[in-house]
């Protein structure tokens, strides 16, 4: 019985460790392309390892050259950053009102908010942008940062772990007279830290990734953020692919390393959602 068990296992590992590659593999030609010169780019066999080194000349020529790829990075940065934060406060407040104070009406708003969620975005774009045109908010970073500041799926998966709170904690603070704010910042936000920290990943990702939303509520070039600067570096050197693989290796190194620094909370988030009660 042991050893058919040790074997699934064995089994398991290896195909996962296959299929881990096979996912690999796309960024691995990406990482390697932008080191080349364009000769070597689609030399067959694939050199994973180049032998003719161009990396310091490809990436100056994305940060240093006469695209200003700096701008629309820190752009994205600045759009991303504060998206994320504004967020991640009004979903977990938003979460814990509806899972832990006790108003009328509240589940019935509750599923009012969650109702929304069914709406495509696609469907309300006109509306938004007529009224972003009215309140002056479009072609702004403001207007950006507004358009991702409030989640409904966020409030959503943040109820779910503010939910599993046991309510003598939030009793026994108010019997020490503490206010839902005070039991909100001091008791249940700590609880559930690692679905903040996981919501905050997955928030900071979509923000950064996002196209849609730049490409129709911005209109100034030195506006636009990293998603619109990769389709016009794109279209300005789509001939030279090791220069448009490290403008592409640069866009997505801030969400690796946002998920290295978060990985080991996001592994929490997803044990703490399995525990009730």
């Amino acid at each position: 019985m042991k050893k058919n068990i040790n074997t699934r296992k064995i089994i398991i590992t290896i195909i996962s460790f296959i299929v881990s590659i096979a996912f690999l593999l796309p960024f691995l030609w990406m990482l390697s392309t932008s080191f080349k010169i364009e000769a070597d780019v689609f030399k067959f066999p694939i050199e994973w390892i180049p032998k003719r080194w161009n990396g310091i000349e490809n990436y100056q020529e994305v940060w240093l050259g006469k695209y200003p790829f700096a701008l629309y990075y820190w752009n994205s940065i600045k759009i991303t950053v504060i998206t994320t934060l504004i967020s991640v406060t009004v979903s977990a407040m938003a979460a814990y009102g509806f899972s832990k104070v006790n108003f009328p009406a509240g589940k019935f708003l509750f599923i009012i908010v969650l109702t929304t969620f069914m709406v495509p975005q696609q469907s309300i774009l006109v509306p938004q942008f007529i009224l972003y045109r009215y309140l002056g908010l479009f072609d702004s970073h403001i207007g950006l940062i507004l358009l991702g500041s409030f989640s409904v799926l966020g409030t959503f998966m943040l109820r779910q772990f503010f939910m599993g709170i046991h309510s003598d904690y939030i009793d026994a603070a108010k019997i020490d007279g503490a206010g839902h704010l005070r039991i909100f910042w001091s008791i249940a936000l700590p609880i559930v830290r690692p679905a903040i920290a996981t919501y905050g990943i997955l928030r900071f990702i979509w923000t950064w990734n996002d196209y849609q939303n730049p490409l129709i509520f911005l209109r100034t070039d030195g506006l636009y953020t990293i998603q619109l600067a990769m389709q016009k570096f794109t279209s300005l050197n789509g001939e030279f692919y090791s220069l448009i693989m490290a403008a592409a290796v640069s866009s997505i190194l801030p969400l690796i390393i946002v998920f290295i620094i978060g990985q080991k909370q996001v592994i929490e988030g997803i044990a703490l959602g399995g525990v009730k009660g």
